[in-house]
């Protein structure tokens, strides 16, 4: 076993996942490997986790928890794995019976290592004096472009690395990851995309017309979505589904390309994500 430092994060709101990383920190102080916990995000929302000598993180929860848990280690390509105490577990590679047994694994290397592009995103914003500033994001799932709680059309610009592909109109649109086809951007009836890929998938969310399709782009791409000064409802931009705001000031254009590091996710094999589908989208049992 490597003597690295083991992060935990856990869903603070399940006390069974709370339990399991408790029961996890006891046997890696047994084994001499340190310990660091994540902090409780909902009692202290502004503090920064210190991944500094971190050499393993594990999620305790769903996938909205391994979410919080990329976000975390961002583009350091911390290793990742996810324990399953949520309801759908796509992402997670094991439950709570096996959480010694899958973390002993990823300290001796013996877990499959999927590369997950991960998104960088800018989004701009106008001040009401009329100056411009920019907040940076990073995003594992997807960026989603939506209309506000009045529900009005959103009218936009798509762009591709500096083509102009359609001005559209309707509820919104997502430029998803791989890892993000199977979330928000398959809803919206884009395609399940295999992790391998390492471009970016496009989708307009309720487009008024039937001409707008899904379309992917190459590794290389810029996305850039332009809100349209020919309409100014209310709107907003969401990565991985937390809001990006910044008080008294709206969005107006979002860029999008690869993020500077892939997250580093840990399962059970190449297989596992086929055996995934077939259970979540499919109804199937893993073989």
């Amino acid at each position: 076993m490597v003597p690295v430092k083991v992060l935990l994060i856990p869903n603070y709101a399940r006390k069974d996942a709370v339990a399991g990383a408790r029961s996890l920190a006891e046997w890696l102080d047994g084994q001499g490997v340190e310990v660091q916990w994540a902090h409780d995000k909902k009692l202290y929302p502004d503090k920064v986790v210190d991944t500094t000598g971190v050499g393993l993180a594990v999620s305790f929860g769903g996938d909205g928890t391994l979410l919080r848990a990329a976000k975390i280690v961002g583009y350091s390509e911390i290793p990742l794995v996810g324990i399953s105490y949520g309801h759908l577990g796509f992402l997670t590679c094991a439950g709570p019976d096996d959480v010694i047994e899958t973390v002993d694994d990823a300290l001796g290397h013996r877990m499959h290592a999927s590369h997950r592009a991960t998104l960088d995103i800018t989004v701009d914003f106008r001040a009401p004096d009329g100056t411009i500033f920019s907040k940076r994001r990073f995003a594992l799932n997807d960026l989603s472009l939506t209309h506000g709680v009045r529900g009005d059309m959103i009218v936009f610009d798509v762009a591709v690395s500096g083509h102009h592909v359609d001005t559209l109109r309707g509820d919104g649109f997502v430029v998803a990851t791989a890892t993000g086809s199977t979330g928000y951007a398959l809803a919206a009836g884009g395609p399940i995309v295999t992790p391998e890929f390492k471009g970016m998938v496009c989708v307009p969310v309720a487009p008024h017309t039937i001409l707008a399709r899904a379309f992917l782009t190459s590794s290389t791409d810029v996305v850039e979505l332009k809100i349209n000064p020919e309409r100014d409802p209310e709107r907003l931009f969401f990565a991985d589904g937390q809001p990006i705001v910044a008080d008294g000031a709206r969005p107006v254009r979002a860029t999008v390309r690869r993020g500077p590091g892939d997250l580093i996710l840990l399962d059970r094999s190449s297989k596992s994500f086929y055996q995934s589908v077939s259970r979540v989208f499919y109804g199937r049992d893993k073989d």
